[in-house]
């Protein structure tokens, strides 16, 4: 498809090399008189096309939503229509893997964690190193505020390594209620069953070959994979714990989140202890925004 600038450009060649009238070359080319005339009123806004790109080639796994969100935290008065616009002119849209056929039964949607720490889920996913050992990584998430309390990294990591892990985010950012898992054998030992009671936390494990039900890790795994992993080479396993401890904390602190109207998961936590109704993320944390009572003037 030929661009507006490149028929502009015709009609004017056609009109300095072979004479003809203004309307007689749009004729020929097929551009309306009116389109050939009109100039743009927009007004640029410095820097923007600039500060688009350099954000787009840093964080090459956003779209232009979240570069959207990033833009105005900068302090650009931009809508994202603009930022489509210039988003689409640079050649920044991303490639997408063709979706899988799925069936066409409906599928009743998990009910949403109403508070920090209601529920955690959490999954291993695995890469190689550019020696080509492999390494796992344990993801934890928290299904309300999309916090990540703890990314474990090693070659090994057995179910006694899982529970040092939740010891130590439980330490940080407090004690879940439940934790979400699928039927691996280092979530099903005896070792994190037995720790789990003795600490009062619930277990839930999916049903097996039903990774839909631990939706909220799988969707963390698939961006994690996608900004991360997919994104740099591995040359030690000390790198790649560098390297994911690194986006982890982009991830918790920077990292726009669309399900939580564009802010990170720490901003969201700070606005939700603040009971702050009008920050409103999501359906579930409408519900338990409201539930907060809110603070009598004296």
């Amino acid at each position: 498809m030929v661009s507006l600038a490149e028929r502009r450009s015709t009609v004017e060649f056609l009109r300095q090399d072979f004479e003809l009238s203004e309307r007689r070359a749009c004729a020929l080319v097929g551009q309306s008189l009116s389109t050939q005339r009109y100039a743009r009123r927009r007004v640029e806004i410095p820097r923007l096309r600039e500060r688009l790109i350099e954000l787009a080639h840093q964080r090459t796994r956003f779209g232009y939503p979240r570069l959207h969100y990033l833009l105005r935290r900068e302090g650009f008065l931009v809508n994202r229509k603009r930022v489509y616009r210039l988003y689409r002119e640079e050649g920044l849209k991303l490639r997408r893997k063709r979706r899988k056929r799925v069936s066409g039964l409906r599928r009743e949607r998990p009910a949403g964690a109403l508070s920090p720490n209601e529920r955690w889920s959490m999954d291993f996913v695995s890469d190689s190193l550019s020696s080509g050992r492999r390494f796992r990584v344990l993801n934890i998430v928290d299904d309300f505020s999309k916090l990540s309390p703890a990314i474990e990294v090693d070659t090994s990591l057995p179910g006694l390594r899982v529970i040092r892990t939740l010891e130590r985010a439980i330490e940080l950012h407090g004690k879940p209620k439940t934790i979400v898992m699928d039927n691996g054998p280092e979530f099903t030992c005896r070792a994190l069953d037995e720790w789990a009671w003795s600490r009062g936390i619930a277990l839930h494990w999916i049903d097996p070959g039903k990774p839909v039900q631990n939706a909220y890790v799988e969707s963390f795994n698939g961006r994690f994979r996608e900004e991360c992993l997919d994104q740099h080479h591995f040359v030690s396993l000390e790198d790649a714990r560098a390297l994911i401890a690194g986006w982890r904390d982009d991830y918790n602190t920077i990292r726009p989140h669309t399900s939580l109207r564009g802010r990170s998961p720490e901003e969201f936590l700070r606005g939700f202890s603040e009971g702050m109704p009008s920050e409103k993320p999501t359906v579930h944390a409408d519900r338990a925004l409201r539930a907060t009572p809110k603070p009598i003037n004296p």
